[in-house]
């Protein structure tokens, strides 16, 4: 369509402007006097350098072991909310002097470096895999013959990611993978009115035993009552300074109706705020006091989660994709189209920052909500040439994943406001396997779906070994 933005068009606009910054782990509002939410505890990591030091071997461990140090060091700058330790190198450490204090890190980078000529370097790793921490194991050409033996470990059901290559991007990438599983276990999400989805993460027991997530009941009361407090002098600088002010156009809903929904934001930030949450989903958030669609939207552009419609699943697949990948998710209700191979995705509520919280806004147009045609909603244009990686977590135990790319956006009155189409690999296929076979129950399981800016496909394969969940490949 000729209001939608190319990805050149998208991606050159840069992320001037943004109103977020991440700054070791914390979110910074600018402007705003105040950092929002707590500051989540560093992730540990622990890293370990393997491999012989004598004669030919000296010199390429020590200069490697050099820059590795500089790289993890950038990294954690990058990051901020990393911390690295350790740092021995195997031998003339002894394993069973270190392996105690590897236990007590969220995860562990292992460097091997050199293996030719001794056994120590893999007995130590072997040793370390089966402790249970996540871990990773960088090997790059030349570092001897021990790699034959890696495989091995995953294929026993270790959670050890395998990376043997020339690239010291992925060390960064893995890295942001293991401050996942950690930085669920700090999370709290408010779940107003109950939770949908699959019985395994509706269940408050089973996903703090899992994941280590708190699930906060909050009731629809609770909520009005939070609404009522919040000044409408605040509310009304909040619409006119984040909507009314930046909207491409607004159609129906009034000026009224969009402070309403603001003063909701506001409402929901200050419920989040006592009670220590990063995220919120409610089954609610069609009715009283205002529907949920500004709230979520606001909340996904400033790196937070806001899920709607009590969706547990897709709450907890965007906090994991928040945390791993730094971008929001778009929970959708998809269909197909088998002529044009697309599977096209719509909903009601979308973040304006879909590249992450330090990227441009998107232009949306402010609408009412589709299906009751009343309250306030948007319509938020997807640039085209953008790939996309869709998925769900389900039963916390599987990943259902599939990726394509925007090629056209239509704002069809059939369907919900925000639309976007996306060329898969094959969407006949994709219609019959819909689910893979591993997900069933009823129309909020099986329908919704997150979808996320990037191919994050491989990433979350790297993630599934370490947190000990499947990928299941809807195409």
């Amino acid at each position: 369509m000729s209001a939608a933005m190319n990805r050149r068009q998208f991606l050159g606009a840069g992320a001037a402007g943004a109103g977020v910054a991440l700054f070791g782990g914390q979110f910074v509002m600018a402007g705003a006097g105040e950092s929002w939410p707590p500051k989540l505890p560093p992730v540990k990591i622990y890293k370990l350098f393997l491999g012989r030091t004598g004669g030919i071997y000296l010199s390429r461990p020590t200069a490697e072991i050099d820059g590795l140090n500089k790289r993890l060091s950038e990294a954690a700058d990058r990051l901020g909310d990393v911390e690295f330790i350790g740092g021995e190198l195997i031998p003339p450490a002894e394993i069973d002097e270190v392996l105690p204090r590897i236990t007590q890190a969220d995860g562990v980078l292992l460097f091997h470096l050199s293996g030719h000529g001794g056994d120590a370097p893999l007995q130590a790793m072997e040793k370390i895999v089966d402790t249970g921490v996540p871990a990773a194991v960088f090997s790059q050409p030349f570092s001897g013959h021990g790699w034959m033996y890696f495989p091995r470990w995953q294929k026993a059901g270790k959670k050890v990611v395998l990376l043997p290559t020339t690239d010291w991007g992925e060390i960064d990438r893995v890295v942001g993978l293991m401050r996942v599983a950690p930085h669920l276990r700090s999370t709290r999400i408010l779940v107003v009115n109950g939770p949908l989805g699959t019985a395994a993460a509706c269940s408050t027991e089973l996903v703090k035993e899992k994941l280590g997530v708190e699930m906060i009941p909050i009731t629809v009361d609770q909520t009005l009552k939070a609404h009522e407090a919040v000044s409408l002098k605040d509310a009304e600088a909040e619409a006119e300074s984040y909507w009314l002010s930046k909207a491409r156009k607004i159609v129906e809903p009034s000026r009224d109706e969009i402070v309403s929904s603001a003063r909701l934001y506001l409402a929901m930030k200050n419920l989040m705020i006592e009670h220590g949450a990063v995220a919120t989903t409610s089954s609610n958030c069609m009715g009283a006091p205002a529907k949920g669609c500004l709230t979520y939207s606001k909340l996904n552009d400033l790196g937070l989660v806001g899920a709607c419609e009590g969706d547990m699943d897709s709450t907890l697949t965007m906090l994991m994709f928040q945390y791993a990948f730094g971008v929001p998710g778009f929970i959708s209700d998809p269909v197909f189209d088998t002529a044009t191979n697309a599977l096209i995705h719509f909903h009601c509520t979308c973040a304006t920052k879909m590249a992450g919280p330090n990227s441009e806004r998107l232009p949306f147009t402010i609408r009412t909500q589709s299906d009751s045609e009343r309250g306030v909603s948007l319509d938020v244009e997807m640039p085209l040439g953008q790939m996309v990686t869709c998925a769900k977590f389900i039963d916390l135990d599987k990943m259902l994943i599939s990726t394509g790319e925007i090629f056209r956006v239509t704002h069809d009155e059939l369907g919900c406001r925000t639309q976007f189409w996306t060329k898969v690999k094959d969407a006949r296929s994709m219609f019959h396997n819909w689910g893979g076979g591993v997900l069933e129950g009823g129309v909020m399981a099986l329908l919704h779906r997150a979808v996320f800016f990037g191919d994050h496909t491989q990433d979350v394969r790297h993630l599934g070994v370490l947190m000990g969940f499947n990928v299941v490949e809807e195409a």
